[in-house]
């Protein structure tokens, strides 16, 4: 896996840690692009939390500014960095899957042997 990569799914992993950050992208999600006014009026946020939130957001890659009306900055949600995220999740997942796939056919190997009879011949007393 490529190491840029494993960073932006890092960088989007600890942006969606917090539930706040994940309230104003699912804000952003629904209700279109919105400014930090905007989105504490939506949310029990204060702004400056909001701001705070967002430039992390921001940072990661997912939300992006945007000069809006009366020198208003509109924060608008991307999707790359997220989609990134799901291909490093996707791809671990592979990797968990096979060895999984190996650890169930040695358990399903070793429960054949063990109730197979030790040998054929006749029971000794």
């Amino acid at each position: 896996m490529r190491p840029d990569i494993e960073a932006i799914a890092e960088q989007v992993f600890i942006a969606l840690a917090d539930p706040s950050r994940r309230a104003i992208l699912a804000t952003l999600a629904s209700g279109g692009p919105a400014t930090a006014t905007d989105l504490a009026n939506r949310l029990p946020i204060t702004r400056q939390a909001i701001a705070k939130h967002v430039a992390l957001l921001a940072d990661a890659g997912l939300v992006t500014a945007e000069p809006g009306e009366r020198r208003r900055i509109r924060y608008r949600l991307r999707s790359a960095p997220m989609q990134v995220a799901q291909q490093f999740l996707a791809a671990m997942a592979r990797d968990w899957d096979s060895s999984l796939d190996a650890l169930k056919g040695h358990l399903d190997r070793q429960a054949g042997e063990a109730t197979r009879p030790e040998n054929d011949g006749p029971p000794t007393k």
